[in-house]
């Protein structure tokens, strides 16, 4: 009996993503999800870490080109999730994605993937049911259990 070779486990590729949230009037807080370009899911705003940036400001950039969010964002990761990322060609992909929350401070009108995306603000709950990824809900379970800081 031959034996098959063995494919080295790949490490996941790395990404950063923003939670972003804004308090309402009653002293609550409320999450923004965007829907990815690809599978229309609804996800948080991430992508590929940068080059000269710190992970915290790439995830910030992220959430300025995919939603026009403008904030305070944490320079201490909320945690980090697994998930598939879906590429053009059909292959997927084994991500590793930090997660940092950004306090929204303004929406601008105008963005990079404005055409490309809806968005939504949820509760923290609804936004944990939203999102497919059992990492993510988690996360946004336990960032809102305690209050988030920027």
């Amino acid at each position: 009996m031959t034996k098959m070779p063995q494919e080295e486990p790949r490490e996941p590729g790395r990404q950063v993503g923003a939670l972003p949230f804004r308090r309402d009037a009653e002293g609550g807080c409320e999450v923004l999800l965007v829907t990815s370009r690809e599978s229309r899911r609804w996800v948080i705003p991430k992508g590929w870490t940068m080059k000269g940036r710190k992970p915290f400001e790439a995830a910030a950039q992220e959430a300025y080109e995919e939603a026009g969010l403008v904030g305070e964002i944490g320079r201490r990761p909320l945690g980090f999730y697994l998930y598939e990322k879906r590429l053009k060609n059909r292959d997927s992909v084994l991500c590793q994605v930090k997660v940092f929350p950004l306090e929204v401070r303004k929406q601008l009108k105008r963005w990079p993937e404005r055409e490309q995306r809806d968005l939504r603000w949820f509760t923290p709950s609804d936004a944990a049911d939203a999102v497919t990824e059992p990492g993510l809900a988690a996360i946004i379970r336990s960032a809102f259990k305690r209050e988030p800081t920027a």
